[in-house]
């Protein structure tokens, strides 16, 4: 009796054993598998998309503070600007921010500088015709440029006041006709607008004509025009995203910083100004020689309407 008592109860835990095993085998796969479900969704969550900035190249040319083996700054055109991802002239100056999906314009003072300036800058020009800088538009075909952008990051200056950046421009260029009329030895013309980045706020300048009886010849050389008063918008942008809009007609300009505060030009000298060609600009025209100064901007749209 004693015998087959041992021998019952050692045969009921090997099967009590056995069971409990299998059970932890089949909760064991389970656990197994719901994890790894689990870690593929956490991957999946985690796999960042890489974003590009929505800019249209292929009608801008831009300029670097890079010197050429001419000695003046670096210029690319389209359709090699298209690569500038890969190009190695244009890589430290003109660079996608993946995160952000922005494109940055890096510019810091360097030797590398245009006709009639001081500055370096890191900035494209507009280019009706890809390639060519010799179809521009006036003020009677009208023209409107649009931007979301934002100051990444500015050096400051011995006062402790940022460096200011010129952000957009409107270009003006002498045909060759005119150019030839007045003897200049290039197509420069003054630009009748430039929008400044300066210590967090917006800022805007036009030319104006010194002389309103001054002739059509005349009103063709630079020294013609000086710098209005200049407009600061109330609203403080400093490092954070905003949208500039540009809207160009005959006689009349308008400037509006993020849809709803705007500078309206409708006056003699913008109408008298009709009588140049011109082209817009973006990027970072850096106004500042101090070593070791430098700005980023970054732009997150760009697009340009005539």
């Amino acid at each position: 009796m004693y015998n087959f008592r041992k021998s019952f109860i050692v045969s009921l835990v090997i099967v009590l054993f056995t069971v409990n095993a299998v059970c932890q085998e089949k909760t064991s796969g389970v656990t197994v598998s719901e994890n790894q479900k689990v870690e593929s969704k956490n991957k999946k969550k985690k796999k960042k998309k890489y974003k590009l900035p929505d800019i249209d190249l292929s009608h801008w040319s831009v300029t670097t503070p890079e010197l050429n083996k001419k000695g003046s700054a670096t210029s690319v055109e389209p359709p090699a600007i298209l690569n500038y991802a890969t190009d190695e002239r244009l890589l430290p100056y003109m660079y996608n921010d993946s995160t952000s999906g922005a494109l940055v314009f890096y510019a810091y003072p360097s030797e590398a500088t245009t006709a009639n300036t001081k500055y370096s800058r890191s900035e494209l020009r507009e280019q009706m015709i890809s390639g060519d800088n010799n179809v521009n538009w006036t003020f009677a075909q009208g023209g409107n440029m649009k931007g979301k952008l934002q100051m990444e990051e500015v050096s400051r200056g011995a006062d402790g006041k940022y460096h200011k950046v010129i952000i957009m421009q409107i270009h003006g260029r002498l045909t060759d006709e005119q150019r030839d009329l007045i003897g200049k030895k290039d197509n420069n013309a003054p630009p009748m607008l430039k929008i400044y980045w300066q210590d967090g706020k917006i800022r805007v300048k036009t030319k104006e004509l010194k002389n309103l009886n001054a002739t059509d010849e005349e009103m063709l050389h630079e020294d013609a025009w000086g710098d209005d008063k200049g407009f600061t918008f109330e609203q403080e942008v400093g490092f954070k995203k905003f949208t500039l809009e540009v809207k160009v007609s005959d006689g009349k300009m308008v400037v509006i910083l993020n849809n709803y505060e705007y500078a309206v030009y409708e006056n003699i000298h913008i109408r008298k100004w009709g009588i140049f060609e011109n082209y817009f600009k973006a990027g970072n025209y850096f106004q500042s020689r101090d070593e070791g100064s430098f700005a980023k901007v970054k732009y997150y749209e760009l697009e340009v309407k005539h």
